[in-house]
């Protein structure tokens, strides 16, 4: 940290807004938070962008399906396999409110001190109790008051996980009599831990409409919201104040009474102590079955706890994981999987899809940008692509464009994936033209090299290994393409079987196209 003087004292204030401005680890984890809220539940390409961004880290994408798959998540008697059937069976709302949470409690620095995890087990009950009273409002994507309530208390966190010391200090202090929790930390720190949290949130570029749920409402007994705004203030505050009532160990913060909760929010939620107490035990027993999901809250005391000002820092533990990658250029051969990263029991997988998808296709109200994104999913993790899209014919255009697409680079490669329907010899002519599925293990071959579309080897040159799957209705009309591919060659090929379940996938989609005309 640069002074004009090396015996100028930086104030406290100073020190906690250089860490968030350019800590190496704060910043890459506001931009990770920025990234999932700005998707929004009304655009149907975030389906997309979720699902991308989530597979992107392996470690994510294991925690989100245990999660989903929890009793506290689950919403169906059907196991959640995939990501794109989490988010259609949970909602895209609540599968982000679940990534927000993974992604704070493993990039969050000094994640094993014993009060950063206090503060992250507090975090993630407040947006469970949160997430419990929207499903009673009907107020429009009352959902996101979850990831108002899981960051209100931020400014704190940050202070815990950069220095255990002062953070303990400003608590006892706000225990006192005479002190608020406002009053010690502005005393403390020089500005309180609200500010704290806001100026942390605006500098991520967190949507102002979750900035302003975290702000106090005046007055000590609050009258029924007038808006969805005053609800989400008014559910935010009771579910961090909810939330202390539900920890197991709160002793550095002042629990507040069951009589106060009542007092203030009572009349204006349609509280009373019944309603209040099961809350707070439906959230002890959540938190304790979500904490059991993830390892990093589940950790010994006695692991040393060390001040942001201390001269020496432990490096940030980092969790590395078996799974393929999208960035991964060349595919190792596991123990699971062929050296071209197409798993052994791929045709398990599949049908598991298919499943799935069966399942989402029974729904009369599916989505069917979801589905498609459910059926890309499923080529992926199944046969083990690096790039899968679906296109669909643009008739204005006489065009075959991507809509959906996931995998490596894929905005780039699908915004770009677009070819024009004309009489040609090349490989995607002739397979759209005879509606023929192709499967070819080496694109290197001469024969087939040269028959591919300039437009694809300028597109995808390194393509090794690739799938092409015409979707055609009435025999002669074709509307899309399912396209795929991997950087390596397969040498394994598709088997017969495999083949019958790809077949099958293809026509699950010729069905939802046709329902949603």
């Amino acid at each position: 940290m640069n002074t004009s003087n090396e015996n100028e004292v930086i104030p406290i204030k100073d020190k906690l807004i250089d860490l968030i401005q350019n800590d190496p680890d704060l910043p890459t984890l506001g931009n990770a938070i920025s990234e999932v809220i700005q998707l929004t539940s009304s655009d149907e390409q975030s389906l997309e962008q979720l699902s991308n961004f989530i597979l992107l880290d392996p470690s994510l994408t294991l925690k989100i399906l245990r999660l989903s798959n929890s009793i506290t998540y689950r919403s169906s008697a059907m196991a959640v396999t995939s990501i794109s059937a989490a988010i259609q069976l949970l909602g895209l709302n609540t599968i982000k409110a679940c990534a927000l949470a993974m992604i704070m409690v493993d990039r969050m620095p000094h994640k094993h001190a014993k009060a950063v995890r206090t503060e992250l087990m507090l975090a993630l009950s407040a947006s469970l109790i949160g997430r419990s009273l929207a499903k009673r409002s009907a107020y429009p994507n009352a959902d996101e008051v979850t990831i108002a309530a899981l960051f209100r208390n931020i400014g704190r966190l940050i202070v815990a996980a950069y220095d255990d010391r002062l953070y303990h200090e400003t608590m006892a202090l706000a225990r006192e009599k005479e002190y608020t929790e406002a009053r010690a930390s502005l005393q403390k720190l020089g500005c309180t831990f609200h500010w704290l949290t806001e100026y942390a949130l605006r500098k991520w570029n967190i949507p102002d409409s979750i900035i302003q749920a975290m702000k106090l409402l005046p007055g000590k007994f609050l009258k029924s919201p007038k808006n969805r705004n005053e609800w989400m203030q008014q559910v935010t505050e009771l579910s961090n104040h909810a939330a202390l009532m539900a920890a197991p160990d709160t002793t550095a913060i002042q629990v507040p009474s069951t009589d106060d909760l009542l007092s203030r929010f009572g009349k204006a939620l349609h509280l009373d102590a019944a309603r209040l107490k099961a809350l707070v035990e439906e959230s002890s027993g959540q938190i304790q079955n979500v904490c059991s999901q993830i390892s990093s809250l589940q950790v010994d005391d006695r692991i040393e706890e060390k001040s942001c000002y201390s001269e020496t820092e432990a490096d940030s533990e980092t969790e590395f994981s078996n799974c393929r990658v999208f960035d991964t250029e060349t595919v190792q051969q596991t123990e699971d999987c062929q050296r071209s990263g197409k798993p052994y029991n791929a045709a398990d997988r599949l049908l598991t899809g298919i499943q799935e998808v069966s399942e989402m296709l029974a729904s009369s109200q599916f989505n069917l940008s979801s589905l498609m994104m459910l059926v890309l999913e499923t080529y992926y993790n199944s046969l083990g692509f690096k790039f899968v899209t679906i296109c669909l014919k643009d008739v204005k255009t006489n065009q075959f464009r991507a809509r959906n697409s996931l995998g490596f680079n894929h905005e780039k490669v699908r915004d770009n994936f677009v070819f024009p329907d004309i009489k040609s010899s090349d490989l995607f002519s002739m397979a759209i033209k005879r509606n023929v599925d192709l499967s070819i293990s080496d694109a290197t071959e001469p024969k087939i090299r040269n028959a591919l579309p300039d437009w694809h080897t300028t597109l995808l040159p390194h393509t090794k290994s690739f799938i092409l799957l015409p979707l055609v209705v009435q025999q002669d009309k074709p509307v899309g393409l399912i396209y795929a591919d991997r950087s390596v060659i397969a040498h394994e090929g598709i088997t017969t079987n495999e083949m019958r379940l790809i077949k099958s996938l293809k026509a699950q989609v010729l069905v939802a196209l046709h329902d949603k005309r």
